[in-house]
C-alpha cells in the first residue's frame, strides 16, 4: 500500500520551499543593492587616492615654479649688478688714463723700456771701451790770476809776492816733525782730531810734495782707492789743525751720496770724530756740488777763515772757481780706477 503524506505534512514542505524562495530572493535583491554600494566605495577610494595624488603634484608644481621665478629674479638681480660692475669699470679705467696716477703708470713703463734700452747700450758700450787701449791724460792746470805778481804803475813800485811753494816753509820744520810722526805706530787712543793711524813711505812723499813744492794747491795721484785718499786726506787735517786751530775747516766733495759715506766714516775712524763734526758749524763738510761748496768757502774767507777743498778722485770735472781758493787738494784718478767707480755705479 502506498503510504501518502498528511496533509499537514505537505504544508509544512511547501512552506519550508517558500521560504527558501523568498530567502533566496531576499539575498539576491540584498546581493544587487551591496554591490553597487562597494562598487561605489571602490570608487570614492580610488578618487580620493587619485585627488591626494592630484594635490600633490599640484603643491610640488607650485613649489618649483615659485622657486623658477626666485632664481629668475635672482639672475635679473645678478645681470644689472654685473651690467653696473662693468659700466663702473670702464668709468674707472677712463679716469685712470686721464688722472695723474693712470699718467704717471705710463710714464714709469715707458721709462722702464727706457733704461733696459740704455742698460743694453752702455753695455755694448763697455764691452767696446774694453778693447780700446786707454792712455791717460796728464792732468795740466793753468795758474790761477792770484798767483801772478801785481805791478803797479803810478809809482813804478814792483810788490813781488811770495813763490807759492814757499806758503809753508815757515812751519816746515813742524810739519815734517808731524809726518815722520805717521811713520811710527798708530795711536788709537789719540785725542779727536789727531791722527790715530800710520801712514807708508809714498803717503809721506805725497804730502811733502804738496806741502812744499805745491804749496797747499793742487793735484796728486790717487793712492788706489778711496780709503788710502781718506786715510792721506786725515793726516792733512791734523796738521793743518795745529797751524790754523779754530780758523780751519774742511770742505770735501764728492757728487755721489755712497762716496761721501765713505768720506765720513774714514775721517771718523782715523780722527776719532762724532757724527757732530760733519755739519755746517762743525769742522768738516760733505758736499755733492761744487756750487755749494763754493759758496761756503766764500763765507769763510769772509770771516777770516781758511778753508781747506779736498776733491774726490772719481769727480771728472772741477768748477775752475774752487781752484781759485788759497788751500786744495785734488786726487787724480787712473783710467783703471775711474772704470771701478763707474762699474761701482
Amino acid at each position: 500500500m502506498k503510504e501518502t503524506n498528511p496533509p499537514e505534512t505537505q504544508k509544512n514542505v511547501s512552506k519550508t520551499s517558500s521560504e527558501e524562495e523568498v530567502i533566496k530572493t531576499n539575498k539576491s535583491e540584498v546581493e544587487q543593492i551591496v554591490e553597487p554600494i562597494k562598487k561605489n566605495n571602490q570608487n570614492s577610494s580610488t578618487i580620493a587616492i587619485s585627488n591626494k595624488g592630484n594635490q600633490s603634484e599640484q603643491k610640488i608644481t607650485s613649489i618649483v615654479s615659485i622657486a623658477l621665478e626666485e632664481i629668475k629674479k635672482n639672475r635679473d638681480i645678478l645681470k644689472e649688478e654685473v651690467k653696473e660692475l662693468t659700466e663702473r669699470k670702464s668709468q674707472i679705467e677712463k679716469e685712470l688714463q686721464s688722472s695723474f696716477i693712470g699718467q704717471s703708470d705710463a710714464i714709469a713703463r715707458r721709462l722702464k723700456g727706457f733704461q733696459d734700452y740704455l742698460t743694453g747700450a752702455f753695455q755694448d758700450l763697455a764691452q767696446s771701451a774694453e778693447q780700446l787701449e786707454l792712455v791717460v791724460q796728464p792732468v795740466v792746470l793753468k795758474p790761477s790770476p792770484l798767483d801772478e805778481t801785481t805791478k803797479t804803475t803810478s809809482d813804478e813800485i814792483t810788490e813781488i809776492t811770495p813763490a807759492i811753494a814757499d806758503t809753508f816753509k815757515p812751519d816746515e820744520e813742524l810739519i815734517r816733525n808731524y809726518l815722520d810722526q805717521f811713520l811710527d805706530q798708530p795711536d788709537f787712543y789719540a785725542d779727536p782730531w789727531k791722527f790715530r793711524r800710520s801712514l807708508d813711505p809714498k803717503d809721506i812723499n805725497l804730502l811733502s810734495d804738496w806741502f812744499f813744492n805745491l804749496g797747499g794747491r793742487g793735484a796728486q795721484p790717487s793712492r788706489g782707492n778711496r780709503s788710502k785718499n781718506v786715510l792721506v786726506t786725515a793726516a792733512l787735517i791734523s796738521i793743518l789743525g795745529e797751524l790754523y786751530g779754530d780758523r780751519f775747516q774742511t770742505l770735501v766733495l764728492a757728487s755721489q751720496p755712497e762716496r761721501l759715506g765713505e768720506w765720513r766714516r774714514g775721517l771718523q775712524d782715523a780722527l776719532g770724530l762724532a757724527r757732530e763734526d760733519f755739519g755746517p758749524n762743525s769742522g768738516i763738510m760733505l758736499f755733492e756740488r761744487g756750487d755749494g761748496l763754493i759758496e761756503k768757502a766764500d763765507r769763510l774767507e769772509e770771516r777770516d777763515e781758511v778753508p781747506l777743498i779736498i776733491i774726490d778722485a772719481a769727480e771728472k770735472i772741477v768748477d775752475i772757481p774752487i781752484l781759485q781758493f788759497p788751500i786744495w787738494l785734488a786726487f787724480a784718478a787712473t783710467a783703471e780706477e775711474l772704470y771701478e767707480e763707474e762699474d761701482f755705479i
